[in-house]
């Protein structure tokens, strides 16, 4: 964790940073956002509470002012009014304020159940708003072949090598970046470090390890910094995360899908869209690999399938007559 980030924050926020990260083992990304729910939320209410100049720009303000009788003095009535701005002035959706909706539950639960520096918890009576159910948007067979086959330019081994293992392997941005050379071993098996930091193992089949293997002929080796990262960067560091974004985008916008949402993500719904309907795998393999740690999680594949059911039964030509 990266705790220069948090140096702006009051004593008692930081402590509940370093215990999600060291204690719970959020990964880095996950700090951050529950850091960032923290900010917006004590930022609004310093200027319902006339705490700030009211010409103050909202992401100018310090909440360093922000001592534990403060955070005392947090009602109920001030959760819901910082929903309500959430939603009516920052057009929050609902998967938006209900990750705020968890990071308010995880920083009041911890101040009450675990150090019992608060008494009462003005967030536990807060119902998680209700999320839409969304089918997964993902690239058809086709589309990620002409993915694939669109990779050009410098890095084109590497490259490549990225978007098969999104394609194949269904790993998450941060899993992928976080590839060490020494989570590889001879059987082709390799070690990823999923959210809160669970390990689970991964087959690399044929395509993987193929486009590993013209990747490490080419891959960089001197002077550079981190010499256990698999994915180096042009200035022979780790790739980050938005690195990798950017080139996926690239890439997408290349085949023409440009302005149609997809990135990094979609392309791990992508591999387990294919794996579900393509290679027959089950639910609960599936799991297994996505590393979800409900099936329930996974199922969102099955509504892909039914909804192309329900697109084939519309399509028949019969379909329409009366």
């Amino acid at each position: 964790m990266n705790y220069e980030y948090f140096r702006e924050a009051p004593p008692v926020i930081q402590e509940f940073m370093a215990y999600m990260d060291n204690v719970k083992g959020r990964s880095g990304l996950s700090v951050d956002e529950y850091y960032r729910d923290l900010r917006t939320f004590f930022r609004f209410l310093l200027v319902e509470r006339g705490r700030v100049p009211k010409d103050i720009d909202f992401q100018e303000i310090d909440i360093s002012v922000v001592d534990l009788d403060f955070i005392k003095t947090v009602t109920f009535a001030d959760i819901l009014l910082f929903m309500n701005y959430c939603q009516n002035e920052r057009d929050n959706n609902a998967d938006t304020r209900a990750r705020k909706t968890s990071s308010l539950k995880g920083f009041f639960g911890y101040l009450t159940d675990k150090v019992h520096k608060l008494e009462e918890n003005p967030v536990k009576a807060l119902d998680t708003p209700k999320k839409a159910k969304k089918v997964p948007k993902y690239l058809t067979l086709e589309e990620s072949l002409r993915l694939l086959q669109a990779v050009d330019g410098t890095h084109k081994e590497r490259d490549y090598c990225i978007l098969t293992f999104f394609l194949n392997c269904g790993m998450r941005v941060s899993e992928l970046v976080g590839i060490n050379l020494s989570d590889i071993n001879t059987e082709h098996m390799l070690k990823i470090r999923g959210k809160g930091n669970k390990e689970r193992v991964l087959y690399l089949n044929d395509a993987c390890v193929d486009a590993m293997d013209k990747y490490m002929q080419v891959r960089s080796t001197e002077g550079v910094k981190d010499k256990d990262a698999l994915f180096i960067s042009q200035k022979k560091v780790r790739m980050t995360q938005r690195a990798v974004q950017e080139l996926v985008e690239k890439y997408i916008n290349k085949i023409g899908l440009d302005g149609k949402g997809y990135s990094p993500h979609k392309l791990r719904h992508t591999a387990a869209t294919l794996m579900y309907q393509k290679g027959g795998v089950d639910i609960r393999t599936l799991q297994i690999i996505l590393g979800h740690t409900s099936v329930g999680t996974t199922q969102i594949y099955t509504h892909v399938a039914e909804e192309q059911v329900i697109s084939g039964l519309k399509a028949n030509p019969l379909a329409k007559k009366k």
